[in-house]
Parts: structure tokens; sequence; C-alpha cells
């Protein structure tokens, strides 16, 4: 499973906006590399933020 996916399942799991950090704990990748991975999903537009530094799969 990539980086990427790992971040959208925790997200689906979590039922509710995550910030960077709290995935990073979540999911145990690093936070670099989570940053990363948004970057690339927000690109995508995969990913939508609800409120500041928070983020959640588009619905």
């Amino acid at each position: 499973m990539s980086t990427q996916e790992q971040i959208l399942d925790a997200m689906e799991k979590a039922e509710k906006a995550l910030s960077a950090g709290q995935i990073a704990e979540i999911t145990g990748i690093d936070r670099k590399e989570v940053d990363k991975a948004m970057k690339v999903l927000k690109t995508e537009a995969k990913i939508e933020s609800p409120k500041v530094c928070y983020w959640q799969p588009k619905k």
C-alpha cells in the first residue's frame, strides 16, 4: 500500500478531518512523508480542507 493510500485509509477510518500531525501519529509515517503525499493528494483533488490545517477525503 502506498503512502497516499495509507493516508486516505486513515482519513476514512477516522471519519473526521485530521491534521497532518494526527495522520503521522495514526499511520506511523514520518511527518515529512505525510506532507509530501498530502501535497500530491491535494493536487489530484482527492482530499479537501473543511477547516484550516485539517483534511478529509473529498466527497
